[in-house]
C-alpha cells in the first residue's frame, strides 16, 4: 500500500463508487456528463492519484446525491492531500509509521490485540520510555524522548469530540511483564483500569488459563474506516511492518479478534485482573 493511499482516499473511491452504482451509470456515461474520460472516473474510484474537487462535486450532482450527501464527499477530495501533524517528523521516521499515523489519524475504530506490550496508544510515558530503553539498538536520549514525544502525540486521538473506538484485548503477559521500575508498571495498570472506565474504549485480558488461542502468532491492529472495505491490518514484527488490505487478509484477522474477543475476559472481570496484578508489585 502506498503513503498516499490514505484511508480518507480510500473513502472517497468507494463513495463515488457506490453513487455510481446507484445511479445505473457506466464508467463512460459519468465522464461524458462531466467532461472528463472514462479513465480518470475510473482513477477517481480506484483511489490512485490526486483529484480534483470540482469534478467530484460535478460527479456527484450527475449521481443525484443529495446536498449533505454531496458536501460530504467535496469535503474528502479537498481534504485527500491534507498533512497529519506528523509531517514536521516525516523526514525522520519510518515510511511504515508515517502511514500507520496517517491511517491511524482518520480511524474510525481500531481494534488491538497486544500479547507482549501494551498498545502504543494506552501507553504512560514511563511505559513508552523504558520501552525505548530496552531498544536492541541504544538510542540516545534526545532520540528517545523524540519518539516517545511521538507516541504521546498519537493518544490525543483519543481526546477528540468524536474520537475512534478503541477495542483492546491483552494476553495477560502484558500486565504481568513490569515495563520499567515496579512504581512506572503501577502506574501504567492505573491508565489501564482509566482507559476501561471510558465510554469509547473497551479492554479485555485474555488469561493464561484459556491456553492456546487464534492469535498465538503475534500482535495486530485492525484499522477500521467508515464502511468495512476500507479496512487496514497493520502488523508490526521485529524485521518490521505488514499493512495488510486484500478481502481474504482482513477476514482472517476479523474473526481471530471475534474469536479473542470471546475468549477474553469481560470488561469487569478484566479489570479486576489488573486490580490483582497492580495489587502483587
Amino acid at each position: 500500500m502506498s503513503v498516499r493511499t490514505t484511508t480518507r482516499r480510500r473513502q472517497l473511491g468507494a463513495m463515488l463508487r457506490k453513487l455510481r452504482a446507484r445511479k445505473g451509470m457506466t464508467l463512460e456515461e459519468a465522464g461524458r456528463l462531466v467532461g472528463v474520460s472514462k479513465a480518470t472516473v475510473s482513477r477517481y474510484e480506484t483511489q490512485a492519484g490526486p483529484v480534483k474537487w470540482i469534478v467530484v462535486d460535478a460527479l456527484c450532482r450527475e449521481y443525484g446525491a443529495a446536498d449533505a450527501e454531496r458536501e460530504a464527499v467535496v469535503r474528502l477530495a479537498k481534504d485527500a492531500k491534507q498533512q497529519g501533524w506528523w509531517s514536521s517528523f516525516a523526514d525522520s521516521i519510518p515510511e511504515s509509521m508515517n502511514l500507520l499515523l496517517t491511517l491511524e489519524d482518520e480511524a474510525v475504530r481500531e481494534d488491538h490485540f497486544s500479547c507482549v506490550y501494551v498498545p502504543g496508544l494506552l501507553q504512560t510515558r514511563a511505559y513508552s520510555t523504558a520501552l525505548q530503553k530496552a531498544n536492541e539498538i541504544p538510542l540516545e536520549p534526545a532520540e528517545i524522548e523524540r519518539l516517545v514525544d511521538i507516541r504521546m502525540k498519537r493518544q490525543e486521538i483519543l481526546t477528540r469530540p468524536k474520537p475512534p473506538r478503541l477495542w483492546a484485548i491483552l494476553d495477560e503477559s502484558v500486565i504481568r511483564r513490569v515495563v520499567g521500575s515496579q512504581e512506572a508498571m503501577r502506574e501504567q495498570l492505573d491508565r489501564l483500569l482509566e482507559a476501561n472506565d471510558s465510554p469509547h474504549i473497551r479492554l479485555q485480558v485474555l488469561p493464561f488459563a484459556k491456553g492456546a488461542h487464534s492469535a498465538a502468532l503475534g500482535s495486530f491492529v485492525i484499522l477500521g474506516g467508515v464502511e468495512s472495505a476500507l479496512d487496514v491490518v497493520y502488523v508490526d514484527f521485529h524485521a518490521g511492518s505488514l499493512f495488510l488490505e486484500k478481502e481474504e487478509e482482513l477476514e482472517r484477522y476479523r474473526l481471530a479478534f471475534e474469536y479473542l474477543r470471546a475468549q477474553a475476559l469481560d470488561m469487569e472481570a478484566s479489570s479486576a485482573l489488573i486490580h490483582r496484578a497492580r495489587k502483587e508489585l
